[in-house]
């Protein structure tokens, strides 16, 4: 987690009084650096499952997630990708609590090099075959930080074997979250969130840069494209 990012949520924690005895709704599929923030305000992260189609926080899930000690909930924007603040902020009126944005401030209007993204990112998802691309909902800003497909199949097994066979091919790609933080020995709590779990097992990030050149993307088309055959249908 960035200094910025650190400090914007000491603030927040801060000014609403948040801290020991306190609890706070936050995803297990992201960074762990702002469950650690809340950890360093002395209060408690509660891991809530994700949406599927944008991988941020389910409201549903953090509705259930609540408790009388529950002070706040923070939607993590992941990818690019804006959450839910919307719900998150009804849900919040509701039973009194805070939604504190880790961004901090409302979005500043897209740059040039978002847009530049963003045309690349729609000429992936209307050619990518064998692999889910991002969901692209109307009126929901994706700003592609990163471009998150999911690998059908068995899950991680056929991820992974994607992920080596893709990179053997010379395109760069990667994991963006290798475990749920509610594994991790910081954080680890008895809780099974099967959305994030699957996010964690499916989810792979190809290259994607606002420099990049319609020829850099199609080969990487073209190299997934050829790996179709190797997934295997899922499981019963």
């Amino acid at each position: 987690m960035g200094t910025t990012l650190s400090g914007t949520l000491r603030s927040e924690f801060e000014a609403r009084r948040i801290g020991a005895g306190d609890e706070v709704v936050v995803p297990a599929y992201c960074d762990p650096g702002v469950a650690a923030a809340v950890r360093r305000a002395g209060a408690l992260p509660v891991f809530a499952d994700i949406d599927p189609e944008s991988l941020c926080l389910d409201p549903a899930s953090v509705s259930a997630a609540l408790s009388e000690r529950t002070a706040a909930v923070v939607p993590v924007h992941l990818f690019g990708r804006t959450a839910d603040t919307a719900s998150m902020r009804l849900l919040a009126q509701r039973h009194g609590i805070h939604v504190i944005d880790p961004d901090g401030e409302p979005p500043a209007p897209p740059s040039v090099e978002e847009g530049r993204r963003r045309q690349l990112a729609e000429f992936l998802n209307a050619r990518l075959k064998g692999v889910v691309v991002p969901s692209v909902v109307p009126g929901v800003r994706h700003a592609y930080e990163q471009y998150v497909v999911r690998v059908p199949g068995n899950g991680r097994p056929d991820r992974d074997a994607f992920r080596h066979a893709l990179r053997a091919r010379g395109v760069e790609c990667h994991v963006p979250v290798t475990a749920p933080l509610y594994r991790l020995p910081e954080f680890r709590t008895d809780v099974w969130l099967p959305e994030t779990e699957r996010a964690v097992g499916e989810c792979l990030a190809l290259p994607l840069d606002a420099s990049m050149s319609r020829r850099e993307l199609q080969r990487i088309v073209s190299a997934c494209n050829a790996l179709g055959g190797l997934l295997m249908e899922p499981a019963c």
